[in-house]
């Protein structure tokens, strides 16, 4: 059988270099096409479970969230191993699937037994699944330097938090972008014990007022003249005075506003840590990437929204 095929070859050379031109063609244009990634695929299915809570150590964070989350993950099909850390004020939880698993069906399941295991957290405790990302995920680190006398490290978060990080994210491929540095931006409000003492306040009709605080609320609809309209009450702000202005209570029918017994500022969150470009303050957008994205296809796509973002950069961002 050996032999003929030799014999066949030698007597149709210019078939067969033909078909080995045709084959070399096809491999050299399958190969630009393929998308480049780590091989073997060291993806196993896994799914990440993270629960912020904050103001616990992390002894009552193991003892009142990570062991209920874990002990339900326990028992599903598939898991081959449940593994946690406990930190302040954060619980992450790793579920891990045998190899071949469909990572689609394994968060189904997750989901529905976290909706049995919510009942055993604290109140306002809620847990979430991380998304979709590869292990050899960070492909690229995006810094934003500013010039503190151009702009406050509170201006370059904002701007990485609500302009780039959307816009990264409509990229298909991108799994999650995490900004680290900088300055979050939050109202503070500071009660001064002697004004509430003064007034007759307390820190719970204070605590009250800034829950209401924001919110738009619905109040039916009326008939009138033929026609239907709807009652809304509009209350969604951002602004700083509408807050200060925001009653607290009310005495001898007065009405007691928020800056009247506490000082109402925009300030920056604790931070946990920061970033920094070449020695100086920065903000970082970690972007990671789906396990199936094409990771060159995927950084070339990201460079080109970055290059167009570049020309609405805040004044004093590189």
């Amino acid at each position: 059988m050996f032999d003929f095929i030799i014999n066949a070859s030698l007597k149709q050379r210019l078939i067969v270099l033909g078909v080995s031109l045709l084959l070399i063609i096809y491999g050299a244009l399958t190969v630009r096409q393929m998308p480049v990634d780590v091989f073997p695929d060291l993806n196993k299915p896994m799914v990440t479970l993270m629960t912020e809570a904050g103001g616990m150590a992390p002894e009552e964070v193991e003892q009142l969230i990570t062991f209920p989350v874990e002990s339900a993950m326990n028992g599903m099909p598939g898991v081959t191993r449940v593994r946690s850390v406990s930190g302040i004020g954060l619980s992450v939880v790793y579920v891990e699937f045998e190899w071949g698993s469909e990572i689609y069906r394994n968060r189904q399941q997750i989901s529905e037994r976290l909706n049995l295991v919510r009942e055993q957290l604290p109140q306002g405790i809620v847990p979430q699944m991380g998304p979709i990302s590869s292990i050899m995920g960070e492909i690229l680190l995006i810094a934003l330097p500013a010039d503190p006398e151009k702009a406050s490290p509170m201006q370059v978060r904002e701007y990485a938090d609500w302009v780039m990080r959307p816009r990264l994210l409509t990229i298909p491929g991108v799994a999650q972008v995490i900004p680290i540095g900088g300055q979050v931006k939050q109202y503070r409000v500071e009660p001064d014990l002697a004004r509430l003492q003064a007034v007759g306040v307390t820190l719970a009709e204070l605590e009250a007022a800034l829950k209401n605080f924001g919110g738009n609320t619905a109040g039916g609809f009326v008939d009138a003249g033929g026609r239907e309209y709807l009652i809304r009450n509009i209350g969604r702000t951002t602004r700083l005075v509408d807050l200060q202005n925001q009653p607290v209570a009310t005495r001898n029918g007065q009405p007691i506003l928020l800056r009247q017994v506490a000082a109402v500022t925009f300030a920056a969150g604790v931070k946990r840590g920061d970033a920094s470009f070449k020695g100086k303050p920065a903000v970082i957008l970690s972007v990671q990437k789906q396990p199936t994205a094409d990771s060159v296809e995927l950084t070339r796509a990201v460079e080109q929204a970055m290059a167009e973002m570049g020309k609405s950069l805040p004044q004093g961002v590189d």
